[in-house]
């Protein structure tokens, strides 16, 4: 709490040198008015920088009072500050002294003056930009705190966040797809093209491709990627120009083919490429539905199902195998349960990629004369469901009117099963509906 200063009595007078007691107020000897004190010397004591004064002057020398401005200590003639004064420290920080006008002490009533050098105002396209950044920036998964650099992993945690493809779904008006990484693998090598258009006639034409990457060769995720675009493209130029769906189909393979080849010329396959590696590679298998005929094509151990609506007539399995079982069965050598059983059965033989001994594209035509739903899938999927008949038992009955809904459904049954591959399906009802239809 301030406190205003005390004057101290004199010890003698002024006028006659005469003893003084300290109640006096007038001099005993010659009447000299003790409250009148006499003009000080000119001096100009400094201040510390914690707001105290010098050493107080020898008694019955008197100081001049100060006052501080913003740049310096400034001496006011006729304030007057008796040494020898205690007291505390007020707001200024300086113990004992009072602003108040005609009292002695420090004063400080002169006006603060703006700071010398101030601050420049932020440059607002900095700040928008660097809002920009933080509005963009990825938060974990995981803890829902750390920053996700740029290899997608949490700063904070450590976390590797999801990809774009581990998990992907996508409904084309009646048709739909689903892709999923799985439970066991660490990326989604799976891709898929789905695609809409009319043929010369006007009616419609629905194109599913799904690709499977091959684990064991360089860059399998860009190479089923990279067929099941080229396919898809390849058939939505061919089929409303006339070609024939069987052909357009075939001409669909050659094209992925080339596609996936060519990843073996760039810059990041030769990177990556070993001895031991081979170069990109995936498989194949695709559908073209039209509403009198179904087209299928594939080259590897991707499969196509025949699922009846009213499961009234048994499903069929449309594709073969180009696989180390399909062959051992086909060459009467074992049964099916046998071939499939043993640890070489997925074990292909046919593939898209430049290391394939020689690209044999398969395609077959089908008339059903009732409806249902094409089931196009990795073995991901019929891993867990292989026969014609168990895959029919997976399929939900409305799979034709809500196939993205069924696509989840078989994808699910996959990861319930234990999930060991990526997993994609794609569901295309039979036959084609009409432009507009569909639950999209």
């Amino acid at each position: 709490m301030s406190q205003m200063p005390r004057q101290a009595a004199l010890p003698t007078c002024p006028s006659c040198a005469e003893p003084l007691d300290a109640a006096d107020r007038f001099c005993g000897a010659c009447g000299y008015d003790l409250s009148a004190v006499p003009p000080g010397p000119d001096d100009h004591p400094t201040l510390t920088m914690n707001g105290s004064t010098e050493p107080a002057p020898a008694a019955g020398i008197p100081v001049s009072g100060t006052t501080v401005s913003g740049t310096g200590v400034t001496a006011v003639p006729g304030v007057g500050a008796v040494p020898g004064v205690g007291g505390g420290s007020d707001a200024s920080g300086v113990s004992g002294m009072s602003g108040a006008s005609g009292v002695s002490g420090v004063r400080f009533d002169r006006p603060a003056e703006p700071d010398e050098y101030a601050l420049q105002a932020p440059d607002p396209r900095v700040a928008a930009e660097a809002a920009a950044v933080a509005e963009t920036a990825k938060v974990c998964v995981a803890c829902r705190a750390g920053r996700v650099d740029d290899d997608g992993y949490c700063e904070n945690c450590g976390h590797a966040q999801p990809r774009e493809r581990d998990h992907m779904e996508l409904e084309s008006g009646p048709l739909a797809a689903v892709s999923d990484r799985g439970l066991r693998h660490h990326r989604n090598e799976d891709a898929f093209g789905l695609g809409r258009t009319a043929l010369p006639d006007g009616s419609p034409a629905l194109v599913a491709i799904v690709c499977d990457g091959v684990s064991s060769a360089t860059r399998p995720d860009d190479a089923s990627l990279a067929a099941s675009k080229a396919a898809s493209e390849s058939l939505l130029a061919a089929l409303p120009q006339g070609t024939h769906p069987q052909q357009a189909m075939h001409e669909a393979i050659v094209a992925a083919s080339y596609a996936v080849n060519a990843l073996a010329e760039e810059p990041a396959t030769a990177r990556e490429h070993a001895p031991h590696q081979n170069a990109p590679a995936c498989t194949l298998v695709g559908s073209v539905v039209t509403p009198g005929l179904l087209v299928v094509g594939w080259v590897g151990d991707s499969r196509a199902y025949w699922v009846p609506e009213d499961r009234s007539s048994p499903p069929a399995r449309l594709t073969e195998d180009d696989s180390w079982a399909a062959q051992m069965v086909a060459a009467g050598l074992m049964n099916e349960a046998e071939a499939y059983a043993d640890e070489r059965a997925h074990a292909i033989t046919g593939w898209l990629g430049a290391d394939a001994y020689e690209l044999e594209p398969h395609t077959a035509s089908f008339k059903p004369d009732r409806p249902g739903v094409v089931v196009v899938c990795t073995d991901g999927l019929w891993n867990y469901a292989e026969a014609a008949e168990e895959m029919a038992e997976v399929v939900p009955p409305d799979a034709a009117v809500r196939p993205l809904h069924s696509a989840r459904v078989l994808v699910g049954h996959a990861l319930d099963g234990g999930g060991h591959d990526n997993v994609t399906v794609a569901v295309v009802p039979f036959p084609a509906p009409a432009q507009g239809a569909g639950s999209a």
